[in-house]
């Protein structure tokens, strides 16, 4: 079982269902046990992120608050995955803040992917949907400006994780598990000059 972030060869990590790269440490799903297409946006659908919802802006205030602190409108910004409901869009645009978004499924405009770079690139709770983050990786770094910022939102596993009660992995549509490592890894590996973890917090500098 291949890595899909290095492509080296896994080891079983927990009931053939999950494998562990020596290599990188993260932790993939057999894609065997993906689920389709319709069944993956089925279960987006279901999330119900209200854009007004109060709890969810909360969640979301890690990217926004670094966001609002270290950049300006003038900057262009993407939300790469930004769902049914993009609140991290809406929060910085009710700032005055200039960002578009792409999603796969609810935001499809490949052009904001080939015609333009951008000074941060804001990702919610989605590189742990990355079916090939070798390709998506390579790809957002390739958009930052000079000195730009991915932002990234994700649940990192550690080794005081029960792996088999942690809730994370129950969703279907989670292939791909980080742990500190990985992100380093990550870093190094795609040219960024940067990174910083806080907590669910990923910052990779261009």
């Amino acid at each position: 079982m291949h890595c899909p972030l290095c492509q080296q060869d896994g080891t079983p990590f927990y009931l053939n269902v999950f494998f562990l790269c020596p290599c990188c440490l993260g932790i993939f799903k057999n894609k065997s046990d993906y689920v389709d297409p319709d069944a993956e946006i089925r279960r987006y659908k279901e999330h119900n992120n209200d854009v007004n919802d109060i709890r969810y802006q909360k969640f979301v205030s890690p990217i926004t608050h670094h966001v609002l602190h270290n950049f300006s409108p003038i900057h262009r910004g993407l939300d790469f995955g930004s769902g049914t409901d993009p609140v991290v869009s809406k929060l910085l645009q009710d700032n005055g803040y200039d960002i578009c978004q792409f999603d796969p499924f609810f935001s499809n405009k490949p052009d904001l992917l080939t015609t333009e770079t951008y000074d941060y690139i804001v990702s919610c709770e989605v590189i742990e949907h990355f079916h090939d983050p070798d390709a998506e990786f390579k790809r957002l770094y390739q958009l930052l400006k000079p000195n730009g910022e991915l932002i990234c939102m994700t649940h990192l596993y550690d080794n005081d994780i029960d792996f088999k009660a942690w809730y994370y992995k129950n969703d279907p549509t989670h292939v791909f598990f980080y742990q500190p490592k990985t992100i380093n890894f990550i870093a190094d590996l795609y040219g960024f000059s940067d990174v910083k973890i806080n907590g669910r917090l990923v910052l990779f500098k261009s």
